[in-house]
């Protein structure tokens, strides 16, 4: 089966995306991994990432789409493969749907896990970390002192980017450019919709039912 996952922050889409690899043998391709792999790597492709890259500027869609080809063309993606972080604009979509078609392994199905704004707020707002390498939630996993590491006994700090505020315009921008995709994709059939406010093994129980179709 051939899958692309979507998911606002604090869906829980990496969480599903390691699980449903490994229920389904496929490999899950995340674009941000195989851009650095293949800079690492030395390729042609990642030498030409490396020159944007170092510059602080977007890797463009041209070199993208070549490192997320060779890397469907690989033997492990025979039997399908998950893309997670890409596409992220209308052009990468349709730039995507050419090169699938190429090496004939189309997509069959977009996942949208979707979950409400203020239950993203209480996941993302909740978390705390310790320097020594701890993380809590104050709803999921507390410490037994309030702002206090259990294991090191040091205070706890919020990362800024789980700072209620800019949790929120996190999301403003996560819908602004992701709707024309959720619209595209629908046009094309692709989508389905996953509830993504409950359990974890209840959101995976959602996907199997899906995914399972294309099995």
């Amino acid at each position: 089966m051939n899958v692309v996952l979507f998911g606002p922050p604090g869906a829980g889409k990496g969480t599903q995306a390691k699980e449903l690899s490994k229920h389904y043998d496929i490999p899950h391709i995340s674009t941000g991994d195989i851009l650095r792999a293949n800079v690492a790597e030395g390729t042609d492709l990642g030498k030409k990432a490396a020159e944007y890259m170092n510059k602080g500027e977007l890797v463009p869609d041209e070199v993208l789409i070549g490192i997320i080809k060779n890397r469907i063309a690989e033997p492990d993606c025979k039997s399908g493969y998950l893309l997670d972080g890409y596409p992220r604009t209308v052009p990468q979509a349709d730039a995507l749907s050419d090169i699938l078609k190429d090496i004939n392994m189309p997509l069959e199905v977009v996942l949208n896990i979707a979950v409400p704004d203020e239950e993203l707020v209480i996941r993302l707002a909740g978390r705390y970390s310790c320097k020594c390498g701890e993380s809590y939630h104050i709803k999921f996993n507390p410490p037994k002192e309030a702002g206090i590491c259990d294991v090191c006994g040091k205070e706890l700090y919020q990362r800024d980017d789980d700072k209620e505020e800019v949790i929120r315009q996190r999301l403003v921008s996560y819908k602004r450019n992701t709707q024309p995709l959720i619209d595209y994709y629908e046009k094309a059939g692709l989508l389905v919709n996953i509830e993504g406010a409950g359990e974890i093994d209840e959101v995976f129980g959602q996907i199997i039912n899906v995914l399972d179709q294309y099995k």
